[in-house]
């Protein structure tokens, strides 16, 4: 990695974004984890884009996926991000541990992140380590009040369920 590169990762660990959970099901099967790349990308029409590692389980399981669910995590809801970022669906049902319902689609909803939002994956880019999952959001919940879970928070606290990339 050269000067910049290295000098860059410092810059960029040292951003705070919401911390996201993303779910995504097949009928039969679900997949979630925390993802610490995203950002909405377009107003109108309204776009979102969810990153996730290559190295996620989650990640294989939406390269498949026709949608996904994105979920803001409120700052009451530490374990539900230990859970989901600190463990690999490689190992345990996460949803067994958590309170969902089927959404949209049959899309995984957290009963405990009550502003989230379904989007259609429009595509998918290669984003090197990562894949971005370009979304139209086509239903959206949004619940004010509670503030949520920002990356620097939390992560010293949750060792990633996989390698991080």
């Amino acid at each position: 990695m050269t000067d910049a590169g290295a000098t860059f990762l410092k810059l960029a660990g040292s951003l705070d974004y919401p911390l996201f959970i993303v779910t995504a099901s097949d009928g039969g099967r679900r997949e979630g984890c925390v993802i610490g790349f995203a950002t909405q990308c377009s107003f109108d029409p309204a776009r979102f884009l969810a990153c996730l590692s290559r190295e996620n389980r989650t990640y294989r399981f939406a390269l498949r996926a026709e949608a996904l669910a994105v979920h803001l995590v409120p700052r009451s809801q530490l374990a539900l991000a230990k859970l989901f970022g600190g463990e690999t669906g490689d190992e345990i049902d996460k949803f067994e541990r958590c309170e969902w319902h089927p959404g949209p689609r049959g899309l995984p909803i957290l009963d405990r992140c009550p502003s989230w939002f379904a989007g259609e994956i429009l595509a998918r880019h290669d984003l090197g380590d990562h894949v971005g999952f370009w979304l139209e959001p086509f239903e959206v919940h949004y619940e004010e009040g509670e503030q949520n879970i920002y990356f620097q928070e939390v992560k010293a606290v949750i060792e990633p369920g996989h390698p991080a990339t």
